[in-house]
């Protein structure tokens, strides 16, 4: 089976070998997600590669579809890498905070006013946040304060125990670090044979730093050449390169010579259904 890249060349596609509901999932709700995209994405993935990075973190959709043992996991949110570490650490502590919470108005801008000093507890409260607010945004203002509203949720069930626990499993394998780290730094030791993931925020040139009202760190257009630059680099010592992106001609201009395959997907994030339409991504691949 074959794909269509922009350049019109023709990209093999291996077959999924195994199932999405035999691994963990993500145990957060995290806006630009993979979970729902896996399909798209897993084809790209080599035979084999030996360490795995993943310097834009979020949900983890891939890390935690391949499960590697050898793992470098990054975000510059140092929140969003505490909570990750306090999943690896101490997964029971997050489920018997976890275990008697319902989304809850009153508990959630309770919780969200008066955020717990205690690493395990912040993490639980964190997801607890996650999992209640509005469409799993994480955003914070200017002072770096978590400001999204309480939303509606489709279901009572904020937690998934045994999903923690094989995330945590995950996690705890001898060879995955996590770290909170600019995609910069954290692939700087990436070679020949490994493979990187990089999901960044999807900002072009048009609607630069337009990612400032959903992350505390920004994001600019300078960012997003300087990592069409990194990606060149890793190729380059035979890295093998995986990207998600926007489909966009500025993004496009930037991978020239990668492989480009182009896909739509439903959009969630506007608060009203009539204005959630089709929006084009991309995948760029290199080394594979």
């Amino acid at each position: 089976m074959t794909v269509e890249s922009h350049n019109a060349a023709k990209v093999p596609v291996r077959r999924i070998a195994k199932r999405f509901s035999d691994v963990p999932r993500p145990f957060l709700k995290w806006v630009g997600s993979k979970q729902g995209l896996l399909n798209h994405l897993t084809p790209f993935l080599p035979p084999s590669y030996d360490r795995y990075y993943e310097p834009f973190l979020g949900g983890g959709a891939l890390f935690f579809y391949e499960c590697p043992s050898e793992a470098t996991l990054s975000d510059q949110s140092a929140e969003l890498i505490s909570v990750w570490q306090v999943i690896r650490d101490d997964p029971e502590g997050i489920i018997d905070y976890l275990r008697d919470k319902r989304p809850d108005r009153d508990l959630f801008y309770e919780i969200r006013e008066a955020r717990s000093t205690d690493k395990t507890t912040f993490a639980a409260e964190f997801i607890y946040l996650n999992k209640t607010c509005w469409n799993g945004l994480y955003r914070v203002n200017s002072k770096g304060k978590f400001n999204v509203p309480f939303g509606r949720s489709r279901t009572d069930s904020i937690l998934d125990a045994e999903n923690i626990r094989a995330c945590s499993r995950a996690l705890r394998a001898e060879g995955v670090i996590i770290e909170n780290k600019d995609f910069r730094e954290s692939v700087s030791d990436a070679k020949r044979g490994d493979l990187v993931f990089f999901d960044p925020p999807y900002v072009t040139k048009h609607n630069n730093n337009g990612f400032r009202d959903w992350n505390e760190v920004l994001f600019s257009w300078d960012d997003q050449v300087s990592l069409a630059a990194e990606a060149r680099r890793l190729a380059d010592r035979g890295v093998h390169v995986i990207i998600s992106n926007a489909d966009h001609k500025d993004i496009r201009d930037l991978y020239n010579g990668f492989e480009i395959i182009g896909f739509n997907r439903s959009s969630t994030l506007s608060s009203s259904p009539k204005f959630r339409g089709s929006v084009g991504e991309i995948i760029v691949v290199a080394g594979v």
